[in-house]
Order: structure tokens, then C-alpha cells, then sequence
């Protein structure tokens, strides 16, 4: 019973300290690409010791078999990294966070062609209920342009961070701490020569606050988060992974209002209940189903 509360508090813990990257990510005043790079270096580095320390072993065999889809996986992990950070730039956090929510409803879309896997009842209704509530939030009629461009940058986001998860589904045999770290080094890859061809590295030009705020980031937020996350995953259930999980876009939209101040209009929340309660809910019945099978 202890291991199992403590199994789930690990693990709501991770979602928590997921659900704030957006708070600090405003103290950083570097290039998105920049901070995704820094983030990344920091993520390789702690995942990579933690695996060394709890004697993980590397299946040389199933990476070299996965190598392409590491690779590829890495550098949309990356992609979506610098494309979240803009959206929190341009729009509040809660509605960043909201947009880049969309990302399951788009796997539940395009699953039907990718793994042909029939679209159910219950998926025709959560596509159709998160794309309302994704027009809620744009907040219909009073659309300026840097809002819009923040929930467009978050919607792209949300399709690289798809292409994650369903590239994630075509590789086998690699647990999901190392298939992680593997990410990270090919994001750190992918986003290297990025920065240096967008103009370079500005660390020097961080506040003190800033670079506390990247450490926090790259330390906290990645390595340490991500570590907490995959040594719980595996010992919860499905439901309570997929219930669990919503901590993060809650935690969010609670920093947004409550400590940045950001507006919230009761559309914008009907419109992120619609997108997390009908996600939450196809999620849910897609577990129930594998189940009975």
C-alpha cells in the first residue's frame, strides 16, 4: 500500500513540476531554441548518470535496430520543445499549455490511417468536442494577433509532440528511460547546429535570475522529472497513469492565473474542460477496452 501511494505521488509529482516549465520559461530571456538546446544538454547528462547509477543496461542490439526512429523522435522532441517556448512568448501559459493539449486528439486521429486501428464512437466524439473547445479558446471575436500566434505555435507544438508518441509506438525492445535518454541526445543533436545557424549562444547575456531559472529548467524540470515519471510509470495502472497525468495541464493553468496574473474568461475554460475532460475521458475507455480484449 505505501509503495503504491508513494509509487503515485512520484509520479504526480513529475506532473506538477511539468506543469510550471511554463513559469520559468518567462524568466529565461534567451531564444527558444536556445533554451531547448540548454535543456537538452542537461537532460542528456542527468538521465545518462541515473541510468549508470541504477545499473541500466544498454541493449546495443535494439538501439542500433531503433537508431532512425531515436534519431527522428529526438529531433521532433526538440522541435516541440522551441515551439512550446514560443507559445508561452506570444499567449498567457494556461492557453499555451491548452493548445499543446490537442497533441492526443491528433494521435487519435491520424491512428486510424498510421496503425489501422478502426476510430471509435468515443474518439469521433472527443475529436469533435477538443476541436470546440480549441475555438473557445481562441476566444472568438477577440483574437489579436500575438494570441493567435501563441495558440498556433502551441497546435504545432502539440503535432511534433504527436509524432513523438506515435513514433514511440514503432519502437520496440527499448525501455522507456533509455529510449528517453536516446531522445535527448538526438535533440541535443538536432537543436545544436540549429542555434548556432539562428544566431548563436547568448548565455553570457543571462540575469542571475535567468540562468537560475535555465538550471531549474534543464535540472529539475528535465532530468530530474523525467526520472521521477519513468521509475513510476511502470507501477501504476493505465487508468491511473492517464487520470494522473491531467496534474500537469491543471497545475499550469493554476501558475498562469494565480501567479502570473494571466486572464482565464469563462469560454477559455469551457473550452480547456471540453479539450482535457473529452481527451481524458477517450483515454480512459481506449484502457478499458485493451483490457477487455
Amino acid at each position: 500500500m505505501k509503495k503504491g501511494v508513494f509509487t503515485k505521488g512520484a509520479f504526480a509529482l513529475s506532473m506538477t513540476v511539468f506543469g510550471t516549465i511554463g513559469l520559468l520559461v518567462r524568466f529565461i530571456n534567451l531564444p527558444s531554441g536556445e533554451i531547448a538546446l540548454y535543456r537538452a544538454i542537461m537532460a542528456t547528462l542527468l538521465v545518462g548518470g541515473f541510468i549508470l547509477v541504477s545499473g541500466g543496461r544498454i541493449d546495443r542490439g535494439s538501439l542500433r535496430n531503433n537508431l532512425i526512429l531515436l534519431l527522428l523522435s529526438g529531433g521532433a522532441m526538440g522541435i516541440n520543445w522551441i515551439l512550446l517556448f514560443e507559445a508561452y512568448k506570444f499567449t498567457s501559459v494556461s492557453t499555451a499549455t491548452l493548445s499543446y493539449y490537442f497533441a492526443p486528439v491528433i494521435v487519435t486521429v491520424v491512428s486510424p490511417i498510421l496503425f489501422k486501428e478502426k476510430m471509435t464512437y468515443n474518439g469521433w466524439i472527443c475529436f469533435a468536442a477538443s476541436t470546440v473547445g480549441l475555438v473557445l479558446i481562441t476566444g472568438i471575436g477577440e483574437v489579436s494577433i500575438g494570441h493567435l500566434k501563441g495558440i498556433l505555435f502551441g497546435l504545432s507544438a502539440a503535432l511534433f509532440y504527436a509524432t513523438v508518441m506515435i513514433l514511440n509506438k514503432f519502437i520496440k525492445g527499448v525501455d522507456g528511460i533509455m529510449r528517453t535518454f536516446m531522445q535527448f541526445v538526438a535533440a541535443t543533436l538536432v537543436l545544436l547546429p540549429y542555434v548556432i545557424l539562428d544566431g548563436g549562444f547568448h548565455l553570457g547575456e543571462l540575469s542571475g535570475g535567468g540562468v537560475v531559472s535555465l538550471l531549474t529548467v534543464g535540472i529539475l524540470h528535465t532530468g530530474v522529472a523525467y526520472c521521477l515519471y519513468f521509475s513510476s510509470l511502470g507501477e501504476l495502472r493505465g487508468q491511473e497513469a492517464a487520470i494522473l497525468s491531467y496534474v500537469d495541464p491543471f497545475v499550469a493553468v493554476i501558475v498562469s492565473v494565480a501567479v502570473l496574473g494571466e486572464p482565464l474568461t469563462p469560454m477559455q475554460i469551457i473550452g480547456g474542460i471540453l479539450i482535457l475532460g473529452f481527451t481524458l475521458w477517450n483515454e480512459l475507455s481506449g484502457i478499458s477496452v485493451n483490457k477487455q480484449k
